[in-house]
C-alpha cells in the first residue's frame, strides 16, 4: 500500500455544515516528493469497480472509521472527495474540532498500483492508473518518513513472483514501497543491504544477494 499526503492549501478544505466537508486527496499534473506526477482519470476504474475508500484518522485502518466518503469525483484540478464525520464518534469530533483550528491540516492517500499503470523515467513515474484507492484519512503530518509499514499489504503482494522483476536498486526501492514503507525507508534497506553483500564478496551477484536478504526480511515481517 502506497501513500501520498497533501497539505490544506492543496486540500482546499472546507466545512459544508457541522458533519460534512469537502476537499481535494489528489492533485493531478504535480510532481510530488517521490517525484510521481498523477494524471486526470487516473481515479476512474477503482472508483467504478471498488467504490468509495474508508476514511481514518492518520491510516489507522484497524481502528473504526471516522466518518464516510459520500462522493468522489475528479475535475481539471484533482480527486475531490465529500465527506461526512460520524455522529457520536468521539476521534470523529475531536477530528472535526482540529481541521477547523487548523492543527490538523492533510489528506493523504492509501492506494496501490499494478504493473502497466505508470510510465517510469529517470525523474520519476507517471501514474495514468491507480489499480485501487482503499482509504483516504486525514492526517497530521503530510511526509512520507511518517509512513508506517501496512502488514496487510505486505503479506498481499506476492514477492516471490514480484522480485525477479527488480532488475535495479530502483526497482527494489520501488517494491518496498508498494509494501507501505515511505522512500527514505526503503532506500535505507537498499543501501544496507547491498553494503552488507558488497564487503562479504565484492565478486559475486551483489544485487541478487540484496534481493534475496529484502525478501527475506520482509516475509519476516509479514509473518
Amino acid at each position: 500500500m502506497q501513500r501520498k499526503s497533501l497539505a490544506l492549501a492543496d486540500v482546499q478544505f472546507k466545512m459544508d455544515g457541522e458533519q460534512t466537508f469537502t476537499g481535494y486527496a489528489s492533485v493531478f499534473n504535480k510532481v510530488d516528493s517521490y517525484g510521481d506526477t498523477i494524471v486526470k482519470g487516473a481515479y476512474a476504474d477503482t472508483l467504478k469497480t471498488h467504490g468509495l475508500p474508508k476514511m481514518f484518522f492518520n491510516h489507522e485502518s484497524y481502528a473504526v472509521p471516522i466518518g464516510k466518503w459520500v462522493e468522489a469525483k475528479e475535475d481539471d484540478y484533482g480527486l475531490l472527495l465529500t465527506g461526512e464525520f460520524t455522529p457520536g464518534n468521539a476521534m470523529a469530533q475531536e477530528v472535526r474540532a482540529a481541521l477547523k483550528h487548523g492543527t490538523v491540516d492533510s489528506l493523504s492517500i492509501g492506494y496501490s498500483l499494478k504493473k502497466g499503470d505508470f510510465d517510469e523515467t529517470a525523474n520519476g513515474r507517471t501514474i495514468k492508473k491507480v489499480a485501487r484507492l482503499a482509504e483516504t484519512s486525514i492526517v497530521t503530518f503530510p511526509a512520507d518518513s511518517f509512513a508506517k509499514v501496512d502488514l496487510a499489504s505486505v503479506k498481499s503482494l506476492d514477492f516471490e513472483a514480484l522480485l525477479p522483476e527488480c532488475k535495479t536498486e530502483r526497482d527494489i526501492e520501488r517494491l518496498l514501497r508498494d509494501a507501505g514503507l515511505g522512500k527514505w525507508e526503503a532506500m535505507a534497506i537498499v543501501s544496507r543491504a547491498k553494503a552488507i553483500f558488497d564487503g562479504r564478496d565484492a565478486q559475486e551477484d551483489v544485487e541478487a544477494k540484496t534481493r534475496a536478504l529484502i525478501l527475506e526480511r520482509i516475509q519476516r515481517l509479514g509473518a
